[in-house]
């Protein structure tokens, strides 16, 4: 499909362009010929992933534009290689563009196509689990909740000591029947019997049944079952190790942040005054409208001012605009669903993320990057700082206009502490799993949620 697109918009562009529909005829078909040789060599290396069940949009996205730089890359040398003095640097360019517009539509339409034909039951995957766990339940919930993925449980073996009143509360949450208790999985894969686990095996079982473990292995690499570990609850530890080698030796480190290399910190840097410039520069028209409105609604400053906890702990001044009454309260308690302090304008603003631009400021002059951890206010730091552990780590980078937790579900007001246990384990997510598409993902995101709106946008 990709090569077919290729070759139709080559012969879209050979009878509209000017630069290529000019070229002699040698010229024209050596571009031709030149073109879908590299686009066969970038596909070796940025094939298509649609078919991959556990895959994002963002993924998607992030894999043809590399195809294309790529196929741009490859055809450009190839081109120079055969007559230097041709001008391509351009047309590749506009041709890249142009691609990528249509094999990020072609790939969603084919996307689409196979989430629908999983929804009705074909090409599915049948899966069985060993081992009934809470972690086995965060995974069943991950694969089956969604039926375009195309999972379908078998069922699942646990021993009896197992089988308490906690397993079985949560077989009933999956809706999954039980086959046998481990020992007879076990046994029957050590004898080599025909075992009937479908697809893929999840193991969830304690380390230390190491031979349990080693058997179901290997029994699954010889009858064509994809074998997977998951560790179990009790023996998570609730870290992120990052793998290090000494000479042989494997070591572990605690926490793997991508931004603390120079490299991509500069990237992240860059992007991050080229978007604020542009979007402040985008924002002078309405400044006046939106100052004007303020002081009619409500007598005060135009901008409201709060020292949050920025990167490394240290406290920086956060502008936004004021979208209520100027109160004592401001630095102590946050906004919620029906705060009276909201003058109506202000609760357009904040609904919408108006309320927000200014801080395009911040972003500009160093304090915060669009996309990161929110900052809060300094009374929260100290407070939830002695409530949560691994709160504090969420300031190893600077905070964000809009943030992983943000366009997850966990935005605005936390009126119980578990919310904001859920937003920092998502903020130390997105630290530690940091890339330039990752932050554009969460961008592109965020401008969904403009449309579609947040309900917990107060």
């Amino acid at each position: 499909m990709d090569i077919l697109l290729l070759n139709g918009l080559l012969f879209f562009l050979k009878h509209v362009v000017p630069d290529l529909s000019g070229w002699a005829g040698n010229y024209a078909n050596e571009f031709w010929i030149v073109c879908n040789l590299s686009m066969i060599l970038a596909q070796v290396r940025y094939s298509t992933i649609i078919h991959l069940r556990l895959i994002s949009g963002g993924h998607i996205l992030r894999q043809v534009v590399s195809l294309t730089v790529m196929q741009t890359v490859i055809a450009y040398l190839i081109m120079k290689t055969v007559d230097i003095d041709i001008a391509v640097g351009w047309m590749l360019i506009k041709i890249g563009c142009l691609q990528i517009a249509l094999l990020t539509t072609l790939r969603f339409i084919e996307r689409n196509a196979v989430k629908q034909l999983r929804s009705l039951g074909k090409n599915t995957r049948v899966i069985t689990y060993a081992g009934i766990d809470s972690e086995i339940q965060n995974l069943h919930d991950k694969l089956t909740n969604d039926p375009t993925l195309g999972y379908r449980v078998r069922g699942y073996y646990a021993d009896e000591k197992e089988a308490d009143d906690n397993v079985q509360k949560m077989a009933e949450h999956m809706g999954v029947q039980r086959l046998g208790t481990l020992a007879e999985l076990t046994e029957a894969a050590e004898s080599n019997q025909s075992i009937n686990l479908g697809d893929e095996l999840y193991v969830c079982i304690p380390r230390s049944e190491q031979d349990a473990i080693l058997a179901l292995s290997h029994y699954c690499d010889t009858h064509f079952v994809r074998f997977y570990y998951l560790p179990p609850s009790s023996e998570r530890l609730g870290i992120r190790f990052k793998r290090e080698l000494l000479d042989d030796i494997e070591l572990y480190s605690n926490h793997a942040m991508p931004l603390e290399g120079f490299i991509n910190k500069s990237v992240k840097r860059a992007f991050d005054i080229v978007f604020s410039t542009v979007c402040l520069a985008a924002c002078l028209p309405i400044l006046p409208i939106v100052a004007v409105i303020i002081k009619v609604q409500s007598p005060g400053p135009i901008f409201f001012r709060q020292k949050r906890t920025g990167i490394n702990g240290k406290s920086f001044m956060c502008y936004k605009f004021r979208s209520m009454h100027v109160n004592s309260d401001a630095d102590t308690m946050q906004a919620t669903k029906h705060d009276k302090r909201k003058f109506p304008f202000g609760s357009l603003m904040r609904k919408y993320n108006i309320d927000e631009l200014p801080q395009f400021w911040n972003v500009l002059i160093g304090n915060m990057s669009v996309v990161g951890p929110r900052p809060h206010m300094e009374l929260h730091t100290k407070t939830y700082s002695e409530l949560i552990p691994k709160y504090l780590v969420r300031h190893f980078v600077k905070p964000g206009i809009t943030g992983w937790s943000q366009v997850t579900g966990f935005r605005g007001e936390t009126k119980e502490l578990w919310q904001m246990e859920e937003r920092v384990k998502r903020d130390i997510w997105y630290i530690e799993n940091w890339t330039i598409w990752l932050d554009i993902r969460i961008m592109w995101m965020t401008l969904k949620s403009l449309f579609v709106h947040d309900k917990m946008a107060y």
